[in-house]
């Protein structure tokens, strides 16, 4: 199966340092984006770790082997940030989101902490295949609050799960078979907060990377963009390429 992505990353119009790091490994079908948190340099400290680590995976021929590699370097640098976490101060420790999506011999997988997501395409019908680890999602659980109240509401920036804050930290995985035609997109929560499920569905039906992606984060930006926009669009199936393109863009409007 042929494999086409394309990933852009943006500070955003507000924020003067991007704290948002992402992996784009598509000839070897393995995608991470993470969200930094922690203020000045320490959350661009954590997300660079997390997309280094990952970074460095040798794919193993077998699927059940590359994910189990895939959450072990996960929980690898989880262990690494917490132990070096003595050398900042409490309210600036290093920590980050992860979302990771492998794809290999027609099976895929979703691995992730935090609120960073992953969406699903699939014959027009979108789906979100990540579950937020944030304070707003367990009240949205517990209907404590209506979904119309989340996103303004004044704890929507707590997680409840990240990268480099505690051990052990508890990653979520989700397994499913990748067809022909599918189309995912990984990305921050600097985009998600901005742009609705029904926008980046009908902004994926078009089917061309480089305006997906365009398009995408062009809606962030117009709309005050106050944190760091990260986004990866991965479409499957013979009709592409298989090419690979890395976006870095801090000037467009």
């Amino acid at each position: 199966m042929k494999i086409a992505s394309k990933a852009a990353t943006h500070v955003g119009m507000v924020r003067e340092l991007n704290e948002d790091s992402f992996l784009d490994r598509g000839e070897e079908g393995t995608w991470v984006v993470a969200d930094g948190m922690g203020g000045h340099d320490s959350g661009e400290v954590a997300s660079q770790a997390v997309v280094e680590t990952v970074g460095k995976m040798e794919l193993d021929g077998d699927f059940d082997a590359s994910l189990e590699r895939l959450q072990s370097l996960i929980l690898e640098v989880n262990e690494s940030l917490v132990s070096d976490a003595e050398r900042f101060s409490r309210d600036r420790q290093p920590g980050s989101t992860v979302v990771a999506l492998l794809i290999q011999d027609g099976q895929g997988a979703v691995v992730w902490a935090g609120d960073s997501r992953i969406y699903r395409r699939r014959f027009g019908a979108f789906e979100q295949l990540t579950r937020d680890h944030s304070h707003v999602q367990e009240l949205l659980d517990n209907h404590l609050i209506r979904p119309d109240e989340a996103e303004k509401h004044p704890m929507a920036n707590v997680i409840t799960r990240a990268v480099g804050i505690d051990v052990p930290l508890d990653i979520d995985t989700r397994v499913f078979q990748v067809l022909d035609g599918d189309q995912f997109l990984l990305c921050s929560d600097g985009l998600s907060r901005l742009v609705g499920d029904e926008e980046i569905n009908e902004m994926m039906d078009n089917g061309d990377a480089d305006e997906v992606v365009q398009s995408l984060l062009h809606t962030a930006l117009v709309r005050g963009a106050p944190d760091n926009v990260t986004l990866i669009y991965v479409a499957c199936g013979d009709t592409q390429d298989g090419s690979t393109i890395v976006m870095n863009i801090d000037e467009l409007l």
